[in-house]
């Protein structure tokens, strides 16, 4: 397989602004928007504060189902797509998915502010989804499609990282502004309109090479499914995800009501925290994804951030204060930016086949995002066996290590400085 050049910083600038509102659009209504919305239509003033979660944690686990359908299909059409008859603009294969899903985001954050039933917010946060999973499974592939593996780790790191300061920058800017639920989600999808197509119009999308044309003719539907190392990997991925979302997903609930604080003081204790979270992602993927690079052992570096995330709930559990729920958030931002960004690389790394990168990275982002889903579902039903959070972050903490657990099951390729070759012209 022939080895991508190197890129350059317009390259991973523009990345990361794709995956910056990606996870705005996702993150942002999960963290506060929906919450918001659904605790007004169905808890009647906090008198059904325990059914308003479950029904939350319905919606978002059904939008996680739809993803898990949306983004391999997407990325495997994307495989497959023949832009020999497109326009210049619009690419060869990434592009258009790119921009179909950016613009889906778009409309369907529109619709799902103006909803104002819970079913009517169910139906449009899975089109949000959907959107979310078929705009990631496009720009992810352009990581092994366009990188060497000593670059996969700092691409990696620019997702993790974009990912926590997506939060921080979308709770931030409707608390800070005082927005509204529907003044939000118009907020975040002008945002993803714009930025996402400035992005996908200036990422490189290059003809698909003559080998990987003609591996397309051999039928080898979900065939990476049958590779034991890339299904440890995934695994292991999905289930860490479960314990960072039951970590992280019902926060403003925690707040609410595991520490029975007033609503302003809970929106504005969620931004202290959601900042505290984010400085250390975006430390430790910064930190770790180059470490991930020039030294190699992805694995075990994931299965130390799982062990590290796991950490987080065990110090809520044992002290219920929100100087404690401070802590957990620097401690799960250290475990949690360390995984996904060292996680991501490795599971590059396992890819079985070139000409299935879309198709798999799809898989590989479907079973982060259905973590992320399923999490608060998952939690509310804790919720409701206990009355109350510290079964939520117990389970968190065991899943956490758990999913540390599988990854090591997983055998690495590269293990250090194998993949340094010398480089050709680099890609801007």
């Amino acid at each position: 397989m022939t080895r991508p050049a190197p890129i350059g910083r317009r390259w991973m600038t523009l990345f990361t602004l794709a995956w910056l509102v990606i996870w705005m659009a996702q993150l942002t209504p999960l963290q506060l928007l929906l919450p918001l919305q659904l605790d007004e239509q169905t808890s009647d003033d906090g008198d059904r504060w325990i059914y308003s979660i479950v029904v939350s944690g319905l919606i978002l686990g059904i939008g996680g189902l739809v993803a898990v359908v949306a983004g391999p299909l997407a990325g495997a059409a994307s495989d497959r797509t023949d832009g020999s008859s497109f326009p210049a603009w619009l690419g060869a294969r990434r592009r258009p998915w790119a921009l179909g899903g950016s613009w889906g985001m778009a409309v369907f954050l529109v619709l799902t502010g103006l909803a104002h039933e819970a079913w009517l917010v169910a139906i449009c946060w899975i089109g949000v989804s959907a959107s979310v999973a078929i705009a990631s499974a496009a720009f992810t592939a352009m990581i092994p499609d366009q990188l060497p593996p000593d670059q996969r780790g700092a691409a990696s790191a620019s997702i993790g990282s974009s990912q926590a300061l997506g939060i921080v920058l979308g709770v931030g800017v409707i608390v800070m502004l005082g927005l509204d639920v529907l003044p939000g989600y118009l907020v975040l999808a002008t945002l993803v309109a714009v930025v996402g197509t400035w992005a996908s119009l200036g990422l490189p999308d290059p003809a698909v090479p003559q080998s990987v044309r003609a591996a397309r003719s051999e039928d080898r539907p979900w065939a990476s499914l049958r590779d034991r190392d890339f299904c440890w990997m995934l695994g292991g991925r999905l289930v860490g995800n479960i314990g960072n979302a039951l970590g992280t997903s019902l926060l403003l609930f925690f707040l609410l009501y595991g520490l029975t604080q007033e609503k302003a003081d809970a929106e504005n204790n969620l931004l202290i925290l959601i900042v505290v979270y984010t400085i250390f992602v975006v430390g430790s993927s910064i930190v770790f994804g180059v470490i991930s690079d020039r030294r190699g052992h992805r694995r075990t570096l994931t299965a130390v951030a799982a062990c590290i995330q796991a950490c987080a709930g065990v110090v809520i559990v044992a002290h219920t204060t929100f100087t404690a729920t401070l802590i957990a958030a620097a401690l799960m931002g250290i475990g949690y930016g360390a995984f996904m960004t060292t996680g991501l690389a490795f599971a590059t790394d396992l890819l079985p086949h070139e000409e299935d990168h879309g198709r798999d990275l799809g898989i590989v982002n479907v079973s982060a995002a259905l973590g992320q889903l399923l999490g608060p579902m998952l939690g509310a039903g804790l919720v409701a066996a206990v009355g109350g959070f510290w079964l939520v972050f117990v389970t968190g903490s065991v899943l956490s290590v758990a999913g540390g657990l599988m990854t090591l099951r997983a055998k690495e390729k590269f293990a250090g400085d194998a993949t340094r070759e010398t480089p050709v012209q680099p890609i801007a």
